[in-house]
């Protein structure tokens, strides 16, 4: 796309440059101030996988240039119709750059997500298990180990209330 923007600028600059040469810079001048306005750019917002990107829209001539272009010399029309392509290219260019840098910002955005949640919150969890799983544990020892402690005694509470029985 830059390459083509080089390109097209380069062939703008030399045809600008042969018109002056052929009809003067004041000729040129004045033609130039001629010239019609274009519309105004209007920049709408296009939605991307969530990512707010500008679309341009507008830019043009309202009206066709071709009665004017009858008026002027064939240099000076030539330059004219190199910088209407230049102006094409501009804007396609500047929009398709601003929608990979929004692009790329919203990537590196993602990625540090991912990153932090691989890096951090999965080990974090990781650990979270780990110890609630050690505490588990520790409580089913300590619950069988009082089991035991329980059912020994009430095996000698039965052992002695069986011998005061015997006894008596």
């Amino acid at each position: 796309m830059r390459g083509e923007l080089n390109t097209e600028l380069i062939k703008g600059y030399q045809s600008i440059r042969m018109a002056e040469m052929l009809d003067g810079e004041m000729r040129l001048e004045n033609e130039a101030m001629k010239i019609p306005q274009l519309k105004k750019l209007s920049i709408t917002p296009k939605n991307v996988m969530g990512v707010k990107i500008p679309r341009l829209e507008g830019g043009r001539r309202e009206e066709a240039l071709t009665d004017y272009l009858l008026e002027i010399p064939v240099s000076i029309s030539e330059a004219m119709k190199a910088f209407q392509e230049v102006h094409k290219i501009v804007l396609d260019v500047a929009e398709k750059e601003t929608t990979l840098r929004k692009l790329l910002y919203e990537i590196d955005k993602t990625k540090r997500k991912a990153n932090a949640i691989e890096n951090v919150f999965i080990p974090r969890l990781e650990s979270a298990v780990k110890f609630i799983t050690f505490r588990l544990e520790e409580m089913e020892r300590d619950t069988f180990a009082m089991l035991k402690t329980v059912k020994r005694k009430m095996s000698e509470r039965e052992e002695n209330l069986e011998a005061e029985i015997i006894a008596n």
